[in-house]
């Protein structure tokens, strides 16, 4: 599922437009990554929680040369599935 039919799913079950569903998808994803830019976790019950993570800096290496390189120290998104998420993905159909 991509967004055009994310939108036509909100737009059919809640009796709006087009437009409007896709603003308020646009407005929920904004606010997610807003919240998640200042260090805030956003819990969503029932389907799961978004958070940021910190990653510490390692080192890799370059696949074509097999050179050493140093990756940076960074923050990471992380999503955790809820309860009730988990189990409508492992139940049979």
């Amino acid at each position: 599922m991509n967004k055009a039919d994310l939108v036509d799913r909100i737009s059919g079950a809640c009796d709006m437009s087009k437009t409007q569903a896709g603003a308020a998808i646009d407005t929920a994803v904004d606010s997610i990554t807003a919240a998640l830019k200042k260090g805030d976790r956003v819990a969503l019950i029932g389907f799961g929680t978004f958070s940021v993570s910190q990653r510490k800096a390692r080192n890799g290496r370059n696949p074509q040369t097999g050179a050493t390189i140093k990756i940076a120290a960074r923050k990471v998104a992380k999503f955790t599935p809820g309860a009730d998420l988990k189990k409508a993905v492992n139940r049979s159909k």
